[in-house]
C-alpha cells in the first residue's frame, strides 16, 4: 500500500490528485492537508512514502513548511507540485531537501513518473531545469535580485504584490507589524526597489506570483 500526503489548500486540486494516485496505485491511502499547520501535524501521523506539496498554501507558506518537514521526517520525499514559475522556485526547493519539483501545468502521467522516481530514492528535474542547475554549477550564472532573499523575506514579497497590507501579512503569518516592517526593509535594500509598487512589478514579471 502507497501512502500519500497530499498538501494543497484547494479541494478540487487535492481530489484530482488522489483520483490521479489511485488510478497508478490501487492499493493507496492519502492524507490531506490544506494549511503549514495541518501538514506538519500530519506528516508526524505515520511513514508516508511521499509528500505531495503546493508551494502556495496558507500560514508559514510551502517552502517554510518543506524546510520543516526535512527536519522533521527527512527519509520521506518531498515532490513540491506548483503554478509558479520551475526557474524561480524549482531551485530553492531543492536547496530545502525536496526531492523533485513539478508544475501543476504537467500532465497526469508525468506526475505518476515524477512520483515513482522520488519513491524509489531518485531525484525528478524537467529537461530544462537540469540544463539550468548544469548552468548554475558552471559559476557563470548570474542571481537575480529575489533569489538573495530569505525564505521569509520571499514569501513577505509575494504577499506584498499580493497587495497585502503590513498589518494583514502579520496576522496571516502570526508576527507582529514590526517584525513584517523590518523583512520589507531588508527587501528593499537587497533588491534595491524602495516601493510597493516596485516590488510588485518585480514579482509580476519574475512570475514570483500568479
Amino acid at each position: 500500500m502507497k501512502r500519500v500526503m497530499i498538501v494543497d489548500d484547494h479541494e478540487t486540486v487535492r481530489r484530482g490528485l488522489k483520483e490521479i494516485f489511485a488510478d497508478a496505485f490501487p492499493k493507496m491511502e492519502a492524507g490531506e492537508a490544506t494549511h503549514s499547520r495541518e501538514a506538519l501535524e500530519l506528516i508526524l501521523t505515520q511513514d508516508w512514502d511521499i509528500i505531495l506539496l503546493d508551494i502556495s498554501i496558507p500560514g508559514q507558506g510551502g517552502l517554510m513548511v518543506l524546510e520543516e518537514m526535512k527536519r522533521l521526517r527527512p527519509s520521506i520525499p518531498v515532490l513540491v507540485l506548483s503554478a509558479y514559475s520551475e526557474e524561480e522556485f524549482a531551485i530553492r526547493s531543492l536547496k530545502l531537501g525536496a526531492s523533485g519539483f513539478l508544475n501543476k501545468s504537467q500532465t497526469s502521467d508525468v506526475l505518476v513518473e515524477a512520483a515513482k522516481k522520488v519513491m524509489s530514492g531518485g531525484k525528478y528535474v524537467s529537461s530544462s531545469l537540469a540544463e539550468k542547475l548544469a548552468f548554475n554549477l558552471g559559476g557563470s550564472a548570474v542571481r537575480a535580485p529575489h533569489e538573495a532573499l530569505s525564505i521569509r523575506e520571499l514569501q513577505v514579497l509575494q504577499m506584498i504584490a499580493q497587495g497585502k497590507a503590513i498589518k494583514e501579512i502579520a496576522a496571516e503569518l502570526g508576527l507582529s507589524e514590526k517584525t513584517v516592517s523590518t523583512y520589507r526593509s531588508r527587501i528593499a535594500t537587497k533588491m534595491d526597489l524602495s516601493t510597493n509598487v516596485a516590488l510588485t512589478r518585480y514579482a509580476l514579471k519574475h512570475l514570483l506570483v500568479d
